[in-house]
């Protein structure tokens, strides 16, 4: 039987980075909505929480702003390792997990059918 139970290991970002490339989960920390330098007002709620992003050694923000060492969200947007930014920071990440039921992040073609029939027919352990 196929085993759909996902082991997750949190890694510090402050203490090691994932590899170029690395689809990961990423614990990030910030404001929201964030604070505006010329406004009174306050900034706004803190908040922790988890998105899917990458991770890259070096990346071109639209305005061309170069990035090092940097996360990247499906919309474009750049986080820093916590301690390296003030604003909306990494503070955590884990790799993503693989595919259900198999050991890798992508299957193509005639696979992919037999793998979803796998992955369908299995139940998580309890």
């Amino acid at each position: 039987m196929t085993d759909l139970n996902t082991p997750v290991t949190w890694v510090d970002a402050r203490e090691r980075l994932p590899w170029d490339g690395a689809p990961v989960a990423a614990a990030i920390t910030g404001r929201y909505p964030a604070g505006n330098a010329e406004s009174d007002t306050a900034p706004g709620e803190a908040f922790w929480l988890v998105r899917p992003m990458y991770f890259t050694t070096l990346h071109f923000g639209e305005d061309g702003t170069e990035h090092r060492d940097c996360f990247v969200d499906s919309d474009g947007f750049v986080r820093l390792p916590y301690g390296l930014a003030d604003d909306d920071t990494v503070t955590h990440w884990a790799e993503l997990p693989t595919l259900p039921g198999r050991t890798t992040h992508l299957v193509l073609g005639e696979d992919v059918q037999p793998a979803l029939q796998n992955a369908w027919s299995a139940r998580p352990a309890t």
